[in-house]
């Protein structure tokens, strides 16, 4: 018997090792080749693929067409999953690969209908860019049929993945629209459903659009607020919701997710170039969402008859989205200005008239992974779909940039051969994308700023703040336009940054609008450290992109130690006390850093809440908190002056709010050890991980993810960086001097976790370590052709 119990269980351990061997074997089979030579018969003539140690890519071809064929073979075998997902998230069509549990994204987003605009789009495109469309869907397709087995991601989901078509690289583009915009435009309808609730001086208070950190390239700082007096507006005598706040309400003050760039004029640096930094915050996984590449190729438009650009593609496009051209480099941020307006319109249920509205029907088809298909109704209006349904029977239609004919195109290639910045912002009046900041440098030593993508044209006197009445009003549907974005340029300026804040005022402001700006304190520590220095070079402005100093939170660290020190505050004093070790830094060891800021957050939400208080009351289940990003310009104003009319009601005084404030960080830590080890660290820790690590067991998860590095930085400095947000890329380079440019990626080169590629570079990421920006030594060649 024993022997056979033997025997059984030698069966049992050569079967789990065959078991093994064979998915090791499945997993490899999607490894791209790196050597050697591929068959790819698209191509009008061979082209060969490069690979340094970091798997950064070289491309050199025979013409812009080939180039890009064999960026799409290199993505596709690199990065198919990503490209997937990136196509099918703003499609709606994620349930097809994760089943039921994809459903409410798909059924948000589907509302939208971006396949049939991105067909359209394809539909309309000029000959030139359907043809860059369809030879980088060439080389997608001819990438994935060459790889032995399917990407390891659908062995795991049991799915096959599908060819890849011209539109779903504009797709890919709307993708960036639902991450860099508001695609529900839900602060705007936060803000219009509590306006009638709150008194004028209240709601001008909760709206109010700056700070004393405004640092606008061009304008004036708004500053923060002036406060009402007790004979204008007393919290103490409006309404007030029963209870206690909302549990697990939003917080007033949205993520930081935006980015940073900025640049100085060739006058300031040693040789005489301009030098261009950029780092674009997004949310971080592994692989990172961009694929660093070097595309060369002949091309009698470019400066010398050669195009030779380096810097960062996106998977899905066939274009590098930020770099240089050895003449003139770029980089962006996003401009979070206001292109969504609402509607708010009365459907007919006959034929249209002047007091109604008709709406077209869509049925949309979404496919459900081991489920039924289910059948989403559309509705839209010639504002755009109906995304909300008023008791009264009235809808509210959004009308979106995005939504429109010409929301996307290629122009951005472009950016490869142009010769100076003269060049670069004529191409830049037709280029469509979601709106940008787009920060440039020439060799000549030239910079300039310029909003970047299509603008509202809305009708004059038309308030985009609240949703318009078609019906009672002379606002019809506006159009957009790409060539009424303002613009900034040397000798004007030699020094140029923005950072997700406000850029310009006046006119210029009205053109953009304002769509949720973020808070200037990240902006003017840039600005500051520009104006610091007369003389730069490519290390002092990567210096710039890993401050990580604790400007804006000085002052709030003073009023803890002042307000601890002033009477019986026995929570606030352990915060004070345990914050001993303030070091004025977001640095990892810091305990008082994550105290103070934990405070901050507390105390503005109850801010908030009270500012917010009477259109809750009104408002009750329906009543949403906006996210307000330019909080702090009122909150300091209340915590420094401490007026009793303006004190949230359900506080006795301003310290019975500090103190809350603070039991309620130090009950929150309270069960993870002494108050006074709890560092910055700690709380920041990286989870930059694939996007199916989630799904897998604990063991294997940790494959999937980078290491659990504690991060320096936060959010108002210019080093951003939270646990899955932060700097997406970091660039800095002077065109024509590329081989003395920084670059950094986090999350590695490669979507496979076999891949030598998998995290390579992410390591120089997280301790801000100088890398090449151009491509080292070559390692790997593979020729592609016949």
């Amino acid at each position: 018997m024993v022997k056979w119990f033997a025997r059984i269980a030698g069966l049992l351990v050569a079967l789990a090792l065959v078991l093994a061997l064979l998915a090791w074997w499945a997993l490899r089979g999607s490894l791209p080749q790196l050597d050697g030579h591929a068959a790819f018969a698209g191509l009008s003539a061979p082209a060969d693929v490069s690979r340094d140690a970091l798997g950064v890519v070289t491309v050199d071809a025979a013409n812009g067409l080939d180039a890009v064929r064999a960026l799409g073979y290199v993505h596709a075998q690199e990065r198919a999953f990503e490209m997937d997902l990136m196509r099918r998230s703003p499609a709606g069509e994620l349930a097809a690969l994760f089943g039921p549990a994809a459903l409410d994204v798909d059924r948000r987003h589907r509302v939208h209908r971006m396949r049939a605009r991105a067909r359209a789009e394809v539909a309309a495109a000029p000959e030139a860019e359907r043809r860059l469309l369809l030879a980088y869907a060439d080389g997608v397709n001819a990438g994935m049929s060459a790889l032995r087995t399917r990407p390891w991601p659908y062995l795991l989901l049991r799915a096959t993945p599908e060819p890849w078509m011209p539109e779903d690289s504009v797709l890919v583009g709307h993708a960036m629209y639902f991450d860099l915009q508001d695609a529900g435009n839900a602060r705007e309808l936060a803000l219009w459903k509590a306006r009638p609730h709150l008194p004028d001086a209240l709601y001008a208070l909760v709206a109010h659009a700056g700070s004393d950190w405004d640092a606008p390239l061009v304008g004036r700082a708004i500053g923060d607020a002036v406060l009402p007096g007790a004979d204008v507006v007393d919290l103490r005598t409006l309404p007030t919701p029963d209870g206690e706040p909302q549990a697990g309400a939003p917080p007033a003050e949205p993520p930081a997710v935006g980015s940073n760039n900025f640049a100085v004029a060739g006058t300031l640096t040693a040789h005489g170039s301009a030098l261009v930094a950029d780092d674009m915050h997004l949310g971080l996984r592994a692989p990172g969402i961009w694929f660093r590449a070097r595309l060369r190729h002949p091309d009698p438009r470019a400066p010398g008859g050669q195009v030779d650009v380096s810097g960062f593609t996106l998977p899905g496009l066939p274009a590098v989205i930020v770099g240089s051209n050895g003449h003139v480099a770029w980089g962006f941020t996003n401009s979070y200005g206001d292109y969504l307006d609402w509607a708010l319109e009365t459907p007919c249920d006959g034929p249209a008239s002047d007091t109604c509205t008709p709406l077209a029907r869509h049925r949309e088809r979404i496919d459900v992974a081991g489920g039924e298909p289910e059948d989403l109704e559309v509705e839209e209006s010639s504002w755009g779909p109906v995304l909300h349904r008023l008791a009264d029977g009235r809808v509210l239609t959004l009308r979106w940039t995005a939504h429109l004919p010409g929301a996307i195109n290629l122009g951005l290639a472009g950016m490869a051969r142009v010769p100076d910045i003269e060049r670069a912002l004529l191409l830049a009046r037709d280029i469509a994308l979601p709106n940008q900041n787009l920060v440039i440098g020439d060799s000549a030593g030239r910079i300039a700023w310029r909003l970047l993508g299509p603008v509202p044209l809305r009708a004059a006197g038309c308030d985009p703040t609240a949703p318009i009445e078609p019906a009672a009003s002379d606002c019809p549907p506006w159009t957009m336009g790409t060539r009424h974005g303002p613009t900034v340029a040397s000798p004007t300026a030699d020094r140029i940054w923005t950072a997700n804040a406000r850029v310009v005022d006046g006119a210029a402001l009205a053109t953009i609008g304002d769509g949720g700006y973020a808070l200037g304190a990240r902006g003017a520590q840039i600005r500051d450290a520009l104006r610091a220095r007369e003389r730069f070079d490519e290390r002092d402005l990567l210096a710039i992109q890993l401050d990580d100093r604790a400007l804006f939170l000085e002052r709030w660290h003073a009023l803890m130690l002042e307000r601890a020190r002033g009477g019986d505050l026995p929570a606030l004093r352990a915060l004070a006390d345990a914050s001993d070790d303030w070091s004025g830094h977001a640095s990892i060891e810091s305990t008082g850093y994550r105290l103070v800021r934990a405070w901050r957050v507390e105390v503005n939400a109850r801010i908030a809440e009270g500012l917010l208080a009477p259109a809750r009351a009104a408002l009750g289940e329906d009543f949403e908190m906006p996210p307000l990003a330019q909080l702090e310009g009122v909150a300091w104003p209340l915590v420094s002056q401490r007026p009793g009319h303006l004190l949230p009601r359900r506080h006795a005084s301003w310290d019975a709010l500090f103190e809350e404030a603070a039991a309620a960080v130090r009950d929150d830590l309270a069960g993870q050890g002494p108050l006074g080890e709890r560092s910055w660290g700690e709380a920041n820790t990286a989870r930059i991980c694939h996007p199916l690590a989630q799904v897998l067991p604990g063991a294997l998860r940790g494959a999937l993810c980078m290491p659990a590095d504690p991060l320096p930085g936060d959010a108002h400095m210019p080093r951003v960086q939270a646990p899955a947000m932060g700097a997406s890329q970091r660039m800095i380079v002077a065109p024509g001097r590329e081989a003395e440019g920084i670059i950094h990626q986090p999350g590695g080169q490669s979507g496979h976790p076999l891949s030598p590629f998998w995290g390579a570079g992410h390591a120089d990421w997280v301790q801000g370590r100088p890398s090449p920006f151009l491509p080292g030594d070559t390692l790997h060649t593979l020729a592609l052709g016949n």
